[in-house]
């Protein structure tokens, strides 16, 4: 049969029936190569005998098929296993190599901007990745060498055309093996990301280290996931080869990064007053606060700045809930804790996914996850382990996605929607965080902190913020610097979180990110 026919499709089955015929015609061989071999027994003997030729010619015949199969299967549907995608890659050294001549799927983003694409060269097709270091910690890469992350790998199946499950199908697959006229192609993968507001993300973090996500809590989509400083996926082997790196470029701090959430956690527990009731108000004297005077006090940071400016604070005296949330009383917020006990604390971090990683997409290949809330589970004689947390510090960690996710419960009547990338993943409840009396209690506070609380710098009519500003100490130098915004705040179409790795306090280099992400977006008719 000429090499042309095998690309006409009526006549690809006649390809099939004479592999099949093949294999028949080689097992008859084999059974006659055993019959010359002990001629003295009829066939029909040594079928049905009782010796070791019965049982070595069922072995023989069985490892034959075995392999038979497993070489057509590799070869004919090796174009869907990213493993010999990647074998064919490295070692197969053929003129026509299939693995070279694969167009996987292009990655968009909500727009139909081009993210990621193959182009086809002289001898292979090549994938390339736009703004590499902004969009690389999402897409992840795909590499011969060091095998694929990100949406590369767990869209995978996607990106490389799906799976045949129709005979026709396999005839495609086979089709594009055997000849070079016909180059597999993938499906594209449309995504939730604004890619002019991932851009504008990483632009404002700069140099810095750190991470910012934005999501709409109606549908939990993903507008930016962006994680400083990035890494190129087109450079990938020189970037391993940094591995070591100290700024740790490959680690996705948006979704994987863990750092305690300072004055940003006191929105949880100003929650969790709202759900049990909480209509008084708590003594902050300007001594501080301790459970026992073997731990150092907590105090409030007017403290600390009137000590730096040789003067006495006060204290605030007895506050309410609201002022104590636009001030970030942190004496305030420990006593509340330590007031409604371990038993009220852990129930609502349960009902936030604590300990608990959330999928955003999952395949055969892998899943796509982000960090949330990672306590441990504290003794119930330590109160001042618990006042601490209650503060967003001691042993509580958050991830930036976790945070959004917060911030996006409160706008959107304490339902948290499951983050999501993909923009044909259907939306999908996560689970209530909070009652819907609760998050409607919470937003006009939150308003409060940018009119005339601890973010009052940025405020701005006509985007009317609402947020919280967090400076997280940690044992590793300077503060982390967070800020929870949703806008517009009475009915919130976006959440933000913002994280600057050792930035110092919220309200100064979070804040401020925050606000001009917020500003861009309202630009381009996402602030409703």
């Amino acid at each position: 049969m000429a090499l042309e026919s095998l690309t006409d499709p009526t006549r690809w089955p006649v390809v099939r029936v004479a592999l099949h015929a093949g294999l028949l015609l080689a097992l008859a061989y084999l059974l006659q190569r055993i019959r010359d071999l002990h001629p003295q027994l009829p066939m029909r003997q040594l079928a049905r005998g009782k010796g070791g030729e019965r049982r070595a010619l069922l072995v023989l015949i069985l490892l034959f098929a075995v392999v038979l199969l497993h070489q057509a299967s590799w070869q004919l549907t090796g174009m869907l296993r990213p493993q010999f995608m990647a074998f064919m890659q490295l070692y197969d050294r053929r003129d026509f190599n299939p693995a070279h001549r694969l167009r996987r799927g292009r990655i968009l983003d909500r727009t139909g901007e081009v993210l990621v694409y193959s182009e086809e060269q002289a001898d292979r097709v090549r994938r390339h990745y736009r703004d590499g270091p902004v969009f690389g910690h999402v897409v992840g890469y795909r590499h011969p060498r060091f095998g694929a992350t990100g949406l590369e790998a767990v869209a995978s199946v996607h990106l490389d055309g799906g799976t045949p499950l129709r005979l026709t199908d396999w005839g495609r697959v086979g089709r594009q093996v055997l000849t070079q006229d016909e180059h597999p192609r993938g499906h594209d993968l449309w995504l939730t990301l604004d890619a002019e507001l991932q851009r504008h993300a990483v632009a404002l973090l700069g140099a810095r280290r750190g991470a910012v996500v934005m999501l709409r809590p109606q549908d939990g989509a993903l507008l930016v996931l962006a994680s400083t400083p990035g890494f190129d996926p087109e450079r990938i082997a020189a970037t391993l080869g940094g591995a070591e790196d100290a700024a740790a470029p490959l680690l996705n701090r948006a979704t994987q990064g863990l750092y305690p959430p300072g004055s940003t956690f006191k929105v949880v527990m100003a929650a969790l007053a709202l759900e049990h009731g909480f209509n008084t108000t708590i003594d902050c004297p300007p001594e501080g606060f301790t459970t026992s005077a073997r731990y150092p006090r907590i105090r409030d940071h007017e403290y600390y700045e009137a000590r730096e400016h040789g003067t006495q604070w006060r204290g605030h005296g007895a506050i309410g809930l609201g002022t104590a949330l636009a001030r970030s009383s942190n004496v305030f917020f420990a006593k509340l804790g330590v007031g409604y006990g371990h038993a009220a604390f852990y129930a609502l971090a349960n009902r936030l996914h604590a300990n608990r990683p959330i999928v955003l997409h999952h395949s055969a290949h892998g899943r796509y996850t982000m960090q949330t809330l990672r306590l441990p589970r504290l003794d119930p004689d330590d109160r001042y382990g618990l006042a601490q947390m209650s503060l967003g510090q001691g042993a509580l960690l958050m991830s930036p996605a976790q945070l959004a996710l917060i911030g996006a419960a409160v706008g959107n009547q304490g339902v948290a929607m499951r983050p999501r990338l993909l923009r044909d993943q259907p939306p999908e409840a996560l689970g209530q965080f909070f009652s819907p009396t609760t998050s409607a209690a919470l937003l006009p506070l939150l308003r409060a902190v940018v009119t005339e609380g601890t973010a009052r710098a940025i405020d701005d009519p006509a985007l009317r913020i609402a947020g919280k500003t967090g400076t997280a100490q940690h044992a590793q130098g300077r503060a982390h610097s967070w800020f929870l915004g949703l806008a517009p705040a009475e009915r919130p179409t976006l959440a933000v979180a913002v994280l600057v790795e050792r930035g110092g306090y919220g309200a100064v280099a979070a804040a401020p990110i925050a606000r001009a992400l917020i500003e861009q977006a309202a630009r381009r008719g996402l602030l409703q």
